[in-house]
This record gives structure tokens, sequence and C-alpha cells, in this order.
């Protein structure tokens, strides 16, 4: 052996800079392409992390909030742990206690913590929020790819980054403040330490996923238990770990719950109790058929959605065909998480959006493991120089499927952005309103109403309020079920019974407030009325239009061009409302009427 092998040899194994790109070649008979000492070239994990923080900070400035659960449930309870005020739901009331303070402290301590330094903009502290969730999502996603390169191969690594990258699933979900892409980031930590055979890290992961985060997401972590109980036999380290999850995790989030709700709470069994065990479930709002989540796939991960599906039969076939070594974790096994979760959540009548975020891991992976493996059989089926490695041939398969994916991702993200994100630019520009004299006329002590009828459910959230003498207050609409309502004021409110809430979602009347008490109005003009949805921006001698931005109106807009900007074309076949800041103008025809009596 020479000197030079040697020392190849040598800086193979004590090279720690980046994933281990010990990339596996295709098995085939005499005639095909053979194993090769070429491998494939990967970015090293801080390169890429680099890269991939990129793109997550990018979503965590244009990014959309999409789900009112997002900023009822989460971004609001927190504003209250930072400046006392906010909105509250039922499932912060201490009669169900279905949501864990736990949770919520892990996102707003950061964020107090700068702002009691600082004294931040409120919508500086919001955004500063999802760039640290962009930093966790992007930290997840490397350790990911780490233990993807090494177990299943280099090119599935680089094929898993590049898909990662510019993913409009991962635009969307990466800085989410929901505990849906908690779980997120959490099984990308917990496959990635499975796939590092790092167990108790596996198993602390699988465990903040179910205990902190959403408890339905503990069953992605049941092939991780069969592996290590039953394939390694490490009962000893998987009881240790376990028990010492418990004690990290379950028991301060039981201490912070009680200081909140002054009772005894285990949140992750509320949920699960209110769930599966009530005659309802989670049906009370709202249910989608069948086809919901395969449409709501193939719009965020297009071509890798459909591969994913396939790749259980693709990837078994093809190993069989060209008698490939079993991997140590077998194919089946390290995928098997996706499958058990599309059979439980896909038949469900209840289905939103973010239950998926906790696969999306898994779509990357097994649209990447898919192209590998058609990448093998390409090569196994129409290529014969057998002193190259697979890939050499190969890797236009890969670069093609990754460039037709990201060409119809960026189309999903612009459509997005530019159809939705009108909510977030109206209410920031509220705030340059309530800091021009000439335009908001109210002294700076006096409660200010800003009010909100159908578009209740697009409300950012309170750290979009110019200060603390703004109220959002809601004004009746078609809408039928419960609205939140802010949490009553004192160093006890966690803890205090609100009156007027019920866990069936049904109406609650107290909500609304008379439209003559609103001082500003965002409404929505879209052409369909009704008695308690009229058109206010029309009704010119009510009401003052002081900013509008476009917000597609998806009922008279194309189905395929609103769900994907084509540049050009789209702009045809979709059709756009103004998002209005209204101004009342009673007070002034208020004051003109006493001047004329008093005349």
């Amino acid at each position: 052996m020479s000197a030079s092998t040697k020392q190849r040899r040598k800086n193979s194994k004590t090279d720690k800079s980046g994933p281990d790109t010990n990339s596996r070649s295709v098995q085939v008979p005499s005639g095909g392409t053979g194993p090769s000492d070429h491998q494939p070239w990967t970015p090293s994990a801080y390169t890429a992390f680099k890269i991939v923080l990129s793109a997550r900070l990018c979503a965590a400035v244009w990014n959309i909030v999409g789900d009112c659960d997002e900023t009822f449930n989460y971004w609001e309870p927190v504003h209250f742990l930072i400046y006392g005020s906010g909105f509250q739901t039922w499932e912060y009331s201490p009669v169900y206690a279905i949501r864990s303070y736990a949770y919520l402290w892990i996102h707003a301590l950061p964020i107090r913590i700068y702002n009691s330094l600082f004294q931040a903009n409120k919508i500086l502290l919001f955004y500063l929020l999802r760039c640290i969730l962009a930093l966790c999502c992007a930290g997840s996603e490397m350790y990911f790819y780490r233990g993807v390169c090494k177990h299943f191969g280099a090119n599935t690594g680089r094929i898993l980054l590049f898909l990662l990258l510019l993913s409009s699933g991962m635009f969307i979900s990466s800085s989410a403040f929901l505990p849906s892409s908690f779980c997120m980031y959490m099984t990308f930590l917990s496959m990635g330490a499975w796939f590092l055979r790092q167990y108790s890290v596996a198993i602390l992961g699988t465990a903040a996923s179910a205990i902190l985060g959403w408890p339905f997401a503990g069953i992605l972590g049941l092939p991780i238990a069969v592996d290590i109980l039953l394939r390694r036999r490490k009962l000893k380290v998987f009881v240790i770990w376990s028990l010492v999850a418990l004690v990290v995790f379950l028991l301060p989030m039981m201490r912070i719950d009680y200081h909140h709700y002054q009772k005894l709470v285990i949140a992750p069994l509320n949920i699960v109790i209110y769930n599966v065990f009530t005659s309802h479930g989670p049906d009370l709002y709202g249910v989608e058929p069948f086809s919901y989540y395969f449409l709501n796939g193939f719009l965020n991960f297009n071509i890798v959605f459909v591969l994913a599906l396939l790749c259980l039969p693709l990837t078994m076939f093809v190993k069989s065909l060209l008698k490939l070594k079993n991997t140590d974790i077998p194919v089946w096994l390290a995928i098997l998480p996706m499958y058990i979760w599309i059979l439980i959540f896909f038949t469900r009548p209840h289905k939103e959006e973010r239950f998926l975020f906790p696969i999306y891991p898994f779509f990357i992976l097994c649209g990447s493991l898919s192209i590998d493996y058609i990448q093998k059989l390409w090569c196994y089926l129409f290529t014969s120089q057998s002193s190259r490695h697979y890939t050499e041939q190969t890797n236009w398969i890969s670069q093609l499927s990754a460039l037709a994916f990201s060409l119809i991702s960026l189309s999903r993200i612009f459509a997005i952005y530019q159809g939705y994100h009108a909510p977030l630019d109206l209410y920031v520009g509220l705030n340059k309103i309530a800091a021009d004299p000439k335009i908001h006329t109210l002294s700076t002590d006096k409660p200010v109403n800003i009010c909100v009828g159908k578009e209740w459910y697009r409300f950012p959230s309170s750290f979009f309020l110019p200060g603390e003498n703004w109220n959002l207050k809601f004004i009746e609409s078609e809408f039928k079920g419960q609205l939140p309502q802010p949490y009553q004021s004192g160093p006890d409110a966690t803890s205090v019974i609100p009156s007027n809430m019920n866990d069936m979602n049904k109406e609650e009347r107290s909500r609304y407030v008379d439209i003559s008490k609103c001082h500003y109005l965002i409404d929505l003009d879209i052409d369909q009325e009704s008695p308690l949805e009229p058109r206010y921006s029309q009704k010119k001698e009510e009401w003052k239009v002081l900013q509008s931005v476009e917000f597609l109106d998806a009922s008279r807009s194309h189905r395929f061009f609103r769900a994907f900007f084509i540049p050009f074309i789209s702009s045809k076949y979709c059709t756009y409302a103004n998002y209005n800041i209204l101004k009342t103008t009673r007070t002034k025809r208020v004051s003109k009427q006493k001047t004329e009596n008093s005349l």
C-alpha cells in the first residue's frame, strides 16, 4: 500500500468537518455498473447549515400567519406573558387546560429577555421570535442531513439537502409558531440521531415532541423503540433515557402549569382525552374530505410528495432486483413512521394543514430515497460501464427532479406571498397611521378600538397593535363559532375561570361590540355581502378608506393559477380584492351635528 493511499485513508477516518459521505455503489450482475472508489461530493454540514438558514430566515420574514390557531392559541398567550394583555381561548381555561404554558415559555423567554434589555418594538419581537424558530429549524435539519448522509449515502443526502432548501412546505412550516412545527424540529432531531446511532438523543427528541409539543407525535417514535428494544435489545438504554425525559420535560412542565392554572395539570393527557375520548372530538371545528391531505401534500411538495408515497414499494422492488445489501436500519423501518401517520391522520374527518408538519421530514427523505433508487435502477438497466459509480451517469435524473421540484415550489411560495400577505402588510401600516397625528387625531391615552368582523381569523396577533391603549374588538359576522376573549388582568389571570366559555365551539355573544364603538375597521372588500357582512368600504358616509392592499379573492380565481404563480399568466386568471383599513367618520358627523345644534 502506498504512503499516499495510507494518508488518504487516515484523513477519511479523522476528518470530522462534514457528514459521512460514504455512498454505496449499485451491486449488479456482470455487464452493469459495479462498485467504485469514487464517492459523490456533498457539502459539509456547516456549509449546508448556512445555506438552509438563509432560506429559513427568508421564510421568517416573508411567510404569512396562515392559521388562526397560531395567532390565538400561541402568539396571543405569549403577548400576555410579556405585556399582560392578549386573547385567551377556551383551551387555556382552567376548566379544560389542554394547552401547556411550558411550551409558551420556551418561546416567550428569549424575546421577553430581549425586550427587558432593549424595550423593543413589538413587531420586531414578533419577527425576532420567527428568526429564532428559523434558526432552530435549520439546526435540526442539518443534524438530520448528517444522519441521512451516514446511513443512506452521500447521494441521498445531497438530494435531500436540495429538496429541503426550496420546499414550499418547509417555507410554510419552518417559522410557524405551532406545536406541530416544534414536533417537526424534533422529528428531524430524533430521526437524525437514530441514523447516527445516538440513541439517547433519539429518545429525548421523541419525548420532547410528545410531551412539550403534541402527544400524538409520539407515534413517530415507535420504529425507534422497536429498533432499540427488539432489534438491538438495549432495554437499559431505553428505560434510563425514557426516565430522564420524564424528569427533564414532564415534571418541569407540570410545575409551570401548576403555577399558572393553580391545579395539577397534565396537558398532553388532556389533549388526548379531548380528541380521542369525547363523543365529538375535534370534528366541531370542521371536517374535510379524504382527498384533502393528498391535495395539500401535492401543493406543498409537488412531485416529491408522489415519490414519497411510492417510496416503500419502489425501494423494495429495486433492492430485490439489484440484490442490494440491507442497511443497518432497514429502509422499511426507517420510513415506516410516515406510513403510520398517513394511516391514522388521513382517515380522520377533522383535517388541517399543520397536522402534516411532523412528517414533512419524511416526505423529503422518502422523495430523496425514491430519486436515488431510480438512479440505481436506471444505471442497472441502461448503462454498462462497470468502472464508474452509478451517480456519474445518472446525476441528470436527480438534477432534473430537483430543478422541476424547485421551480414548482418557488411558484407556490410566490403565490402564497402575493395572494395572502396583505393582512401583515396592513397591520404594519396601521402602526404608521397611529404615529401620524394628521390621520390619528385621538389623544394618546384614549382607548382605541380596532374592529374586525369576517376577517377576525386573519388577525396576525396583538404584537401588531400600535400601543397598549389599542384594543382589538369583534363585531358580529356570519361566523357562529366561539371567538376568544381577552385575558383578565391581575397576577392570577391564568388561574381565574373565565365566564362565557365552552368546549363545544358554541357562539358566545358576549364577544361582540356594537360597531358604533369602533374607531377603525379591518375589512376585505369583496362582492359578496349579507346583512351581517356588508361592504363597509362602500359606505362612504360612514367609513373612510385609509390604506388598501390587494388580497386574492379565491372564489373568483382559477384554482390552478391561485395555487401556483406563473409570471404574466396568473394575473389574467386571478382576481384580487382590496384589504382595507377603514376609519370611522362618526366622530366628525357628531361634532358637526353638535355645532349645528348650538347655532
